[in-house]
């Protein structure tokens, strides 16, 4: 009678044990984002006392600096929101549907479910291995992967926000959009012939069987907990890409205000360097992508091409993607994915410039 009565109990443990490492890491992001935004109070009481906020160059990097930090954090919220969302209450069957198209079709397919997938690409990467995992064709996996990012909808919202509507944000949400398909679509098609196990690195997870339906739990126990994870997701994740953000805009104000106007218009008057040179800073600012046209639409004296090389390359390829990239695929995916993204954004963007002007 007394192992029946424990027995529940004993069935929780992995599902309290997985909820308590999650407010474990939840509890270490707060702590590095309270000190970024701990040390930047600081530094702004101390600039004040002693006469350099005063500065003009103070002024500007402040305007900036919080411009696209107010901005931006709305749209973190909701894509917290929604991958908290998916993260505990969609099925994990729900994308079968791509395995069931044509061969052909998977890879664009794929691509085009980015569409309905509100989460940056910190979210997509593990969407990815379990779709592999599970038999997907790696080519759609991989383009679903990499189109969500910057399709979804609340990344194409911000995107027309940031360039202040109309037509300017039309014409920025309509080449994001399609140059992102066209790049993901391209990336999918390259690992098209891939076999899981040649491009996954193994793990014991990918082996185990779905716990989403696991009737040894209590279900009101389990509809409990829900709310709880939820919770946990909601916070984990904004204060994740919140403190990118924080990071990515002191850095992008930074940027503006030391380097010399010369180097500045020089780098951004010539269009396949200024697309370069923004898809390196996109690389090394790691943003989300969520919030990430904030930043690109601050780089002024950078052409429209390059602004958007920054919008699609960056949720392709960052510092961030490198290490999640690095723990889940074979080493040589990160080679073949620049290979074939760098030029066909490059390009794009000087497609896109061309059509503008």
């Amino acid at each position: 009678m007394e192992r029946t009565g424990h027995a529940p109990q004993l069935a929780l443990a992995p599902a309290r044990l997985r909820l308590a490492r999650a407010w474990e890491t939840t509890t270490v992001s707060e702590t590095v984002f309270g000190r970024l935004l701990g040390l930047f109070v600081l530094l702004t009481i101390v600039a004040s006392a002693i006469g350099v906020g005063r500065g003009p160059a103070a002024q500007t990097f402040l305007l900036i600096f919080t411009s696209i930090v107010i901005e931006a954090l709305p749209f973190i919220l909701v894509g917290a929101l929604a991958s908290a969302a998916i993260a505990v209450y969609l099925p994990q069957g729900s994308l079968g549907w791509i395995s069931r198209l044509p061969l052909a079709l998977q890879v664009p397919g794929a691509a085009l479910g980015g569409f309905a997938f509100p989460v940056c690409e910190c979210g997509t990467v593990p969407v990815g291995r379990r779709l592999i995992a599970r038999g997907v064709e790696p080519g759609a996996a991989i383009a679903f992967m990499l189109a969500a990012p910057v399709l979804n909808p609340i990344v194409l919202a911000s995107t027309w926000v940031a360039y202040g509507g109309h037509m300017r944000g039309a014409e920025m949400v309509a080449g994001r959009a399609s140059l992102g398909l066209v790049t993901a679509a391209a990336v999918g098609f390259a690992f098209s012939r891939a076999k899981p196990g040649e491009l996954l690195r193994p793990r014991p997870a990918d082996l185990e069987p779905d716990h989403d339906h696991d009737h040894d739990h209590d279900d009101s126990d389990m509809g409990a907990s829900r709310p709880v994870a939820f919770a946990t997701h909601l916070v984990s994740d904004f204060l994740f890409m919140g403190k990118f953000i924080v990071l990515g805009a002191g850095l992008s104000a930074l940027v503006q205000v030391a380097l010399p106007g010369s180097v500045i218009s020089a780098l951004g008057g010539a269009p396949v360097v200024s697309s370069l040179a923004l898809m390196a800073v996109a690389f090394v600012l790691s943003l989300c992508s969520e919030a990430d046209a904030f930043i690109a639409a601050s780089f002024g004296s950078f052409t429209p091409g390059a602004q958007l090389a920054f919008l699609v390359f960056g949720p392709l390829a960052d510092m961030k993607l490198i290490v999640l990239y690095g723990a889940t695929f074979r080493r040589w995916f990160v080679g073949r994915l620049l290979l074939v993204a760098i030029p066909i954004v490059l390009v794009g963007s000087l497609v896109f410039e061309a059509l503008v002007r």
